[in-house]
């Protein structure tokens, strides 16, 4: 082989192996680092067949061609799929040692190989094998290092109240209100955005919580049994809540029963002083149980805002808030409930509830260009989905809705969404291919427009709607589900 030759075959290897590794990692990233998830739960597996088996088996099958195949195919074509997703690789720290370790097994795998014929049989697979196993191992040591830098901190702030909250639904809708109210008397602090994983948790304490926090506020979520379990024995909380428990990640528990099961894995906290269970979820009676759901009435729920009354002990509290959607009664009485533990007067309360802020992308209200902007992105589940397409229907003007539909869930619950759908919506837009075919089928409005993924999406909504229109986001789902 010329010199020439040798080069542009190592150039290739070197790129080719990259951009597998790339394909890899931007993958794991989206599925928790599980490969299991990965490989099992993948809502789009023929990826996994166009990006990796395909050029994979290309690698070994096309010899001296492969260069011409790699360049001006594999690559162009990859390069598309990253340019055209929603949700990018994120360059984390472990991301990064990844491809540090990808590329030194590629640049060196003549020095692990004991034969030339095993360099040219493995040369693709092993480096992929020994990243992916010798970062997994680096990430469970560092992960150890910073869990017990984590439990060593908590311990040091020996009067922190923890209140930890898992459900199906409105985690953080749950999580913001408690803060929200808290925060009248005390210092409290609680977990960013969504997180609700313990690698999630464990990073925010080492890295976010001040030392003078009176109480902190977090969410556990779980895609799998022992996962509330094991959040719940290392945050050790003494006030925990189970919000409502429904079909969400049915795929991975496969019975609803072994969704309950995992969310009241958050009653064996060592420390448990108080629990507050949606009623919804279990009726079995516990010392430490408060149920809630059943003490609010008469909800009022408009565009204008949600008023209702709620039952705390022997007085009843008229409570209106700005936040949309009567479902967030429910979200908004627990936290009361806790307040009420945590001694937070009742005009606190009141006044507490009247200040609370929308959470991003949760029925989010926004006015811009003379249209009404319902941003429910970040909103999964088929009830608070009813709830939003309900508002939308107060309207006067022309409804809009852009949705995926349900994401892990069920046909059933996506055919109700769309009997809802039919009976409200001027303009139904469909995101995505997963449940594409359903929809299509089974719409019935004047204007239906079916998007294969979001990149037009701007477009047609600029061409679509006009001022007065009220538009709905639900579901913002990525384009890789």
């Amino acid at each position: 082989m010329q010199n020439y030759e040798i080069v542009i075959s190592f150039i290739t290897n070197v790129l080719f192996v990259t951009a597998l590794g790339w394909y890899l990692i931007t993958n794991l990233q989206w599925y928790d680092y599980k490969l299991s998830r990965v490989i099992l739960k993948h809502h789009k597996p023929h990826w996994h067949l166009v990006y990796f088996f395909i050029p994979f088996l290309a690698y070994y099958a096309m010899a001296g061609y492969f260069s011409i195949f790699f360049f001006f195919a594999f690559l162009p074509a990859l390069f598309i799929w990253h340019k055209n997703l929603d949700k990018k690789l994120v360059l984390t720290w472990r991301v990064k040692r990844f491809l540090i370790l990808l590329l030194s097994f590629v640049f060196f795998q003549d020095l692990l190989c004991s034969v030339k014929s095993a360099c040219e049989t493995y040369g693709v697979f092993m480096p992929l094998a020994l990243a992916y196993i010798a970062s997994l191992g680096i990430e469970k040591f560092l992960f150890a290092l910073f869990k017990k830098e984590a439990q060593k901190k908590l311990k040091r702030m020996e009067k922190l109240q923890v209140v930890c909250i898992t459900g199906s639904y409105g985690k953080t809708s749950i999580k913001n209100f408690v803060s929200e109210i808290l925060r009248k008397k005390y210092k409290v602090y609680a977990t960013p955005r969504s997180v609700n994983t313990l690698g999630g948790i464990v990073k925010d304490i080492n890295e976010s919580l001040p030392d003078d926090t009176d109480i902190y506020v977090c969410e556990a979520g779980a895609r799998e049994r022992g996962d509330i379990y094991e959040i719940t024995t290392f945050l050790e909380p003494q006030v925990v809540v189970v919000g409502k428990v429904g079909l969400a990640h049915i795929e991975y528990f496969k019975t609803l029963q072994n969704i309950i099961a995992t969310k009241l894995e958050i009653m064996q906290s060592p420390r448990l002083e108080c629990a507050f269970i949606h009623t919804s979820v279990t009726d079995e009676p516990h010392d430490k149980v408060t149920f809630f759901g059943d003490e609010i009435q008469d909800i009022n729920s408009t565009l204008e805002g949600t008023d209702f009354e709620l039952k705390v002990y022997d007085n009843i509290l008229h409570l209106h808030t700005d936040i949309l959607g009567s479902f967030q009664a429910t979200n908004i009485a627990v936290a009361v409930h806790i307040a009420k533990t945590f001694d937070i007067s009742d005009e606190q309360i009141v006044e507490a509830v009247k200040e609370l802020k929308p959470v991003e992308h949760r029925l989010q209200m926004i006015k811009a260009g003379g249209k009404i902007i319902l941003d429910d992105g970040y909103n999964g589940n088929i009830e608070g989905m009813l709830e939003a397409i309900r508002l939308c229907s107060l309207h006067k003007g022309r409804k809009v809705i852009v949705t995926p539909g349900l994401v892990e869930s069920s046909d059933e619950l996506n055919l109700k969404l769309i009997e809802a759908i039919n009976s409200v919506f001027d303009i139904v837009i469909v995101t995505g291919s997963l449940n594409a075919e359903l929809f299509d089928k089974n719409l019935k409005v004047k204007n239906k427009i079916m998007l294969a993924d979001k990149s037009n999406l701007t477009e047609v909504l600029a061409d679509q709607t006009k001022a007065g229109d009220i538009i709905l986001f639900a579901n913002d789902a990525p384009n890789f589900i």
